[in-house]
């Protein structure tokens, strides 16, 4: 005889896992390095099976990728005209790449993206073309100029941080919104 309610699937429930999985992503990144972050690893800090982690993602690189989107956010465009808007998404990211192993994780799986074309494809469509839309939607820009925008502001950041395995401190995103702003708020820069 068969019950009328469904019997809850074995194993650990699902609800909380990827928050769980992330947190475990960013804090080992943080600890030992985006290189010697592992799957395995991380799944320990997660208290999590290794499999649990290659259902979801099929790589360390896939399961940065949504670890970056889950701790980026919507990008939060604020601002009443071009300037205010560019200034607000330089500061939210320069303020998010900043937080504890996420600029880590950023710079480790945009480094292993050169040499990989399936983890660079995976990191444009998933996490830079979804803030490039944004950002054309609201400044009314064509795609070239948005990509310049995000590449000199984000290639600075993590050129920053592999520098000096620091962010930007405050007054050096200030000079580097002013600069970006000089250059693209009024239309100038490529076309």
């Amino acid at each position: 005889m068969t019950s009328a309610t469904s019997a809850r699937p074995p194993g650990r429930p699902r609800s909380g896992v990827n928050a769980v999985v992330f947190a475990a992503t960013l804090s080992t990144v943080q600890e030992l390095g985006y290189a010697r972050a592992t799957v395995d690893r991380i799944a320990a800090a997660a208290g999590v099976a290794k499999t649990t982690i290659y259902r979801r993602w099929p790589s360390k690189g896939a399961l940065i990728v949504d670890c970056l989107l889950d701790a980026f956010g919507p990008v939060p465009l604020e601002g009443a005209g071009r300037a205010e808007l560019m200034a607000s998404a330089v500061r939210w990211i320069a303020a998010k790449i900043g937080e504890p192993g996420v600029g880590d994780a950023f710079a480790g799986v945009f480094s292993d993206a050169v040499s990989d074309p399936a983890l660079r494809e995976l990191l444009s469509a998933r996490l830079q073309d979804p803030y490039r839309i944004a950002l054309q939607d609201a400044l009314g820009e064509p795609e070239n100029r948005v990509l310049f925008f995000i590449d000199v502001v984000v290639g600075t950041l993590l050129h920053r941080m592999g520098m000096t395995g620091e962010p930007m401190v405050d007054a050096d995103v200030e000079a580097l919104v002013e600069m970006v702003l000089t250059y693209l708020a009024d239309g100038a820069g490529p076309a």
